[in-house]
């Protein structure tokens, strides 16, 4: 993560409202703070069944980060200690330097984000808060486990993509490092593991929304 300030006091509704207003800024393209992986790395000849089969990836993991800012906003909405806010927020910051990164990935492929990304990030902003509600530990185990199986998905996709996407795969590669991490500083910060149900019931949600974004 960045480098962490001191805490900002938020008043309720401004814990609330932000997120909203993050939310909003997904609509709008922006530069991410951190380049594209890809940006020194050379496109490699994709047929075109490659570059489809490889957009459709890269679709899924734009939804997923989509996806993950709105769990996080939702998760530092609910929090009950700032210093935990402030780190969810900021993992929420990278998180869109990904999402920008598979948007522009998927602009060099032809293609295009999910048509869904707004109902991906108000359902997992109502996940989000829900872990959030449940207390800071829990919250913050959700999170260890959250970026467990997407750091498991990402090694997945990175033996999925055709050989020479290089591109995508040098996105790929930083995101899945990024995961990570977020996940180690959470269960370093006092996250709980969860319980086997939910982490089941986490996978099961998360393959109805790769299934969907791969197509749409």
């Amino acid at each position: 993560m960045r480098g962490m300030s001191a805490p900002r006091r938020y008043s309720t509704s401004d814990r609330w409202l932000l997120p909203i207003a993050a939310g909003l800024k997904l609509l709008v393209p922006t530069p991410p703070v951190r380049p594209s992986p890809a940006t020194s790395v050379r496109d490699g000849v994709l047929a075109a069944r490659e570059r489809r089969h490889a957009a459709g990836l890269m679709r899924i993991n734009h939804a997923g980060e989509v996806a993950a800012q709105g769990l996080y906003h939702g998760q530092a909405a609910a929090a009950r200690g700032g210093a935990v806010a402030t780190q969810l927020r900021i993992a929420a910051e990278e998180e869109r330097d990904h999402m920008i990164w598979c948007t522009e990935r998927l602009q060099g492929l032809g293609s295009r984000p999910s048509l869904l990304s707004p109902l991906w990030y108000a359902g997992s902003f109502a996940i989000g808060a829900a872990a959030g509600l449940a207390g800071d530990r829990w919250s913050l185990g959700f999170v260890a486990e959250t970026e467990r199986q997407v750091s498991a998905h990402l090694e997945d996709h990175l033996g999925r993509l055709p050989a020479g996407d290089l591109r995508s795969r040098a996105i790929i590669t930083a995101m899945r490092d990024d995961e990570q991490r977020h996940g180690a500083e959470a269960e370093a910060a006092g996250g709980l593991p969860l319980p086997t149900p939910v982490r089941r019931l986490m996978a099961r949600v998360a393959g109805v929304m790769k299934a969907a974004a791969y197509r749409f």
